[in-house]
């Protein structure tokens, strides 16, 4: 049986366990572009800058981003369907395969959709849990068609 061999530092590491922490910020530009006294833009960090990245990979069209046809969460194509053709699990499932594959800086905690037939409004709630902070974010985006 092949025997572990450890420097002198390491000490007596069957007694002792090892422990081990990467902490990792998540840095990003405020989409908003709103100008600061400075005139630089606004930085988002950590939690906001998943969030925002979640909210813009959800908003995202397929065939919007070059060379990832099925990059985005292809929402806005559901604006222009029938109430009737609207399935929720469907839906829930798409935005869990999307966040899933494309931003696997969150774990997504929970997902509520609502829908408002009076207004053509559909409601989208995603909780979600960033991974290197430990930290859960809500997110909401509300679908309506401008008439």
């Amino acid at each position: 049986m092949p025997q572990k061999v450890f420097s002198v530092e390491d000490g007596n590491l069957n007694s002792v366990s090892v422990n081990t922490a990467r902490s990792r910020s998540y840095k990003d530009i405020d989409l908003t572009f709103a100008n600061r006294a400075s005139g630089d833009v606004f930085k988002k960090t950590d939690a906001g800058a998943v969030k925002q990245a979640v909210r813009n990979l959800l908003l995202t069209n397929f065939s919007e981003k070059p060379f990832l046809p099925r990059y985005g969460g292809d929402l806005n194509s559901l604006l222009f369907s029938l109430n009737t053709e609207i399935d929720e699990i469907g839906l829930e499932e798409r935005i869990l395969e999307s966040i899933e594959i494309f931003e696997p800086r969150a774990e997504v905690l929970g997902i509520q959709i609502r829908r408002n037939d009076d207004s053509n409004e559909i409601l989208v709630t995603v909780k979600f849990k960033v991974i290197s902070i430990n930290e859960v974010v809500t997110t909401q985006i509300s679908l309506t068609r401008l008439r």
